[in-house]
């Protein structure tokens, strides 16, 4: 049972070599540190899990924070409530999104470089400010419509399709009148993605990636949305519409390997004029309130249906985490500290 008069952190007991296992995770308990001038206290409601946490136990850094570790907080962001408050900015009650780290309380003076945001009440639950209303959704907006440049009538094939940026991007997508092929590991989540609307499916457990391609993209893809990198991403090389555009947003098939491999066959471009374009989600802050208000207003409309993977208590948190290296989650991986507004369940 979580006291309230504690702070329990997750930190690193190991740095992780191929998957995380138990033993890289190590819980302390801490009491709660006293308000500075300028300082609020933050009460954790919920936490978000990315692959890249992973590289943030080995010591490495996505957006310049410092390094961690042995016994260093893991870095993440999550969505909290402010119980405390000598900051002008933030009033007691006002939930906000940012950097809190893997833990159950964070006292903080809101530096930029923590990349808090008040959270818009858009009459849905707060956990979808570890998703779809925060970074993750950032990265499907941001890199489908900036990248991607989608037009009605698109085929856009998205990898990683039934994980957490994946299964946004396929819905925006939709959204914008393209059609949308999904690939995803296992019949039940390509069951998922057709509910969420997706006109076909690959299930690359079971199914040849590059025949399917060719078969449900017979004049080419416009929009390669990749997740996972790899020969899914050389698969789509090989299946280039005039014109086409690939996406980097991930490679998670690369990310247990000591030296990712590039595509072999990337001159395939030259043939279609086509591009290839990575992008990093903290070069679209500049949009991010933008994102909320379109992604929030379709979720609250019901044109977007966000699934959210949620693990109950903060003594989950290595096992979410674990979850994504073999595929197990179902949309955003989170996880629910405490209940916030909206939960009803």
């Amino acid at each position: 049972m979580l006291r309230d008069d504690i702070n329990y952190q997750w930190v690193i007991a190991a740095a992780p070599r191929g998957k995380p296992r138990p033993s890289d995770f190590a819980l302390r308990e801490t009491p709660i540190a006293a308000l500075g001038p300028n300082e609020v206290l933050l009460k954790t409601l919920y936490l978000g899990l990315a692959p890249v946490m992973r590289m943030y136990m080995q010591g490495g850094s996505a957006a310049g924070e410092a390094p961690l570790g042995l016994g260093d907080v893991i870095h993440g962001r999550g969505v909290a409530e402010v119980v405390a408050s000598n900051h002008p900015e933030f009033a007691v009650g006002e939930v906000v999104q940012g950097q809190l780290g893997w833990q159950s309380y964070k006292v903080s003076r809101m530096t930029a470089q923590e990349k808090f945001y008040k959270c818009p009440d858009f009459g849905i639950s707060y956990a979808h400010y570890t998703a779809t209303l925060a970074m993750t959704g950032l990265s499907a907006w941001g890199g489908l419509t900036d990248c991607g440049q989608p037009r009605p009538g698109d085929v856009v094939v998205v990898s990683g399709a039934a994980g957490g940026v994946g299964s946004i991007v396929v819905q925006i997508a939709r959204i914008l009148g393209c059609r949308v092929i999904g690939i995803a590991g296992g019949p039940e989540k390509c069951a998922w993605l057709k509910d969420l609307g997706v006109e076909a499916t690959i299930d690359y457990k079971s199914q040849n990636v590059p025949d399917q391609i060719k078969r449900l993209c017979p004049n080419g893809i416009d929009i390669y949305f990749d997740n996972v990198g790899g020969e899914i991403l050389e698969a789509a090389l090989d299946n280039l519409a005039m014109g086409a555009r690939i996406v980097l947003c991930g490679s998670i098939s690369e990310y247990t390997r000591d030296r990712a491999a590039g595509p072999a066959n990337y001159t395939n471009l030259r043939r279609v004029n086509g591009s290839m374009k990575g992008f990093f989600v903290y070069n679209y802050l500049d949009r991010f309130s933008q994102s909320m208000e379109t992604l929030g207003g379709w979720i609250r409309d019901g044109q977007l249906n966000p699934k959210l993977d949620i693990a109950d208590g903060i003594e989950q948190m290595p096992n979410a985490l674990m979850r994504l290296y073999d595929g197990a989650n179902y949309g955003v991986q989170c996880c629910r500290v405490r209940r916030g507004p909206y939960d009803d369940a």
